[in-house]
């Protein structure tokens, strides 16, 4: 004779797998990163966030983004183009373009970046 199994064993077995696939999809998924007001100007992401900066900020940050160049005229020109439109700058003086995707995004008619 098979004896059947009562409603409660089976009933706790469905519980406690659902638990356990409960817990395991908690453990595996990452938080949703969330996004921090920038309300102070000396957080080294201020100015390089889109529309992180004032107009006339624009000119100092070009300064220093186009520092190292060996073509500082048409450096500083674009530089100041891509800020007035995106409101940033990206940090240093090559690259970091993934900070402010407008400036990053913006390409020439060839399909080059616009943005130093």
């Amino acid at each position: 004779m098979s004896r059947k199994p009562s409603i409660n064993v089976i009933l706790s077995l469905v519980l406690l797998l659902l638990l356990i696939v409960e817990n395991y999809a908690n453990i595996t998924e990452a938080p949703t990163p969330q996004p921090q007001p920038n309300t102070n100007s000396n957080l080294p992401s201020y100015g390089t966030t889109q529309g992180s900066l004032n107009p006339q900020e624009c000119g100092p940050r070009c300064t220093g983004r186009c520092s190292k160049t060996a073509f500082k005229k048409p450096c500083m020109f674009f530089c100041q183009k891509c800020c007035a439109k995106c409101l940033c700058v990206p940090a240093g003086t090559y690259g970091n373009k993934q900070s402010c995707p407008c400036y990053n995004n913006w390409k020439t008619k060839r399909g080059g970046p616009k943005c130093p």
